[in-house]
């Protein structure tokens, strides 16, 4: 076999290969297409598709009462978990590959815990970080203790000897520091306060507003260039900081880049709707086992199916008992700690072979 043969095959076999990850990419979305209306169309007193897509189409044919419930309710929230998941799933991806750990999500590195600090600081004492935001306060506080978190974690990564392995330990300092704070702001409240604090904890899409998904829109059509613009240094910090290094990758720059991105997008999506736990873990974690690590593909396919994971979890929120939505951190839990611990089991095969 001579060599303009075997390159035709090896560029055949390539082409192969990207088709098949396209075709992946476009299954993802067309079930979150179809569990986005489902979600829309979901919830007490069920309507049919059909009518969801004519209110959406002739809002002035299904009456005023219609009207409100679809684009005041449920389009916000069912908007809002693909908006949120997206947000999250992006975040996870890109906290895995500049820490090399696919157990880096912003939940398991603190940032929700420190966001539901700030919030209890604002329900319990009123304390607001930043003045003068008036029913926001809850939201503002969540967000900037989210920001400082993943600030003291960007300070980290410019000390001297510090690698991701030591900026793991950050972060589960800071989530236990943070968790032991909020316990504190619980004794201290009164019972009402407490029911709050629970419900923030819990996570909920109730609190969706257009102003919101205007906001995190803005910020994921910025987030999503910004990180395709980065994702051949990003797949050559995964073959490791050595080869990173060999091929001219800043890689200190790189992960502060990326730790900014990072920032903003948990402490977006943690204020807007509360605690909700491993969506930026679940997310990256199947993407990686779908197109690899080339980050061209597990970027965007990790937002995407982060988008997924919460709309699936807020249809199912709706529909387990009628008439009572559940929070949606508790269930994106019980789903994700199930793959939390597929990911130390395989990963401890992995070193063990």
């Amino acid at each position: 076999m001579n060599t303009n043969t075997q390159k035709v095959e090896m560029q055949n076999a390539y082409a192969t290969q990207i088709g098949r990850k396209y075709w992946i990419m476009a299954v993802i979305i067309g079930l979150l297409v179809i569990s986005f209306f489902i979600d829309v169309s979901t919830g007490p007193g069920n309507y049919p598709l059909s009518t969801v897509l004519g209110v959406f189409s002739d809002p002035e044919s299904y009456g005023v009462r219609l009207n409100v419930i679809m684009w005041d309710y449920r389009l916000p929230i069912a908007v809002t978990a693909v908006l949120v998941g997206a947000l999250l799933g992006l975040a996870g991806a890109q906290m895995q590959t500049i820490l090399n750990n696919p157990l880096a999500e912003p939940f398991t590195l603190g940032v929700s815990a420190a966001a539901s600090f700030g919030a209890s600081l604002a329900i319990v004492l009123g304390f607001s970080v930043v003045p003068g935001v008036g029913g926001l306060l809850v939201t503002a506080n969540a967000f900037v203790f989210s920001l400082m978190t993943c600030g003291f974690i960007l300070f980290a990564t410019r000390l001297k000897g510090v690698g991701s392995e030591t900026m793991i330990l950050f972060g589960i300092a800071i989530f236990f520091t943070f968790s032991a704070l909020l316990a504190l702001m619980q004794y201290m409240a009164s019972e009402d306060q407490i029911a709050r604090i629970v419900f923030w904890m819990m996570g909920s899409l109730s609190r969706a507003s257009w102003d919101k998904i205007a906001l995190g829109g803005m910020l994921l059509a910025i987030a999503i260039p910004f990180s395709l613009f980065r994702t051949w240094p990003m797949t050559a910090l995964r073959m490791g900081e050595v080869t990173a290094n060999s091929m001219g990758v800043d890689v200190p720059r790189l992960r502060v880049e990326m730790l900014i991105c990072i920032s903003l997008l948990a402490a977006t999506a943690v204020s807007f709707v509360g605690t909700v736990g491993f969506v930026g873990l679940v997310g990256p974690h199947i993407a990686r086992l779908l197109v690899g690590e080339d980050q061209r593909f597990f970027v965007p396919l990790a937002a995407i199916i982060g988008a997924l994971v919460l709309s699936l979890t807020s249809l199912i929120s709706k529909s387990i008992t009628p008439g009572i939505i559940y929070p949606i951190g508790i269930i994106t839990s019980l789903i994700g700690v199930p793959v939390f611990v597929s990911i130390i089991l395989s990963t401890r095969r992995e070193k063990l072979s």
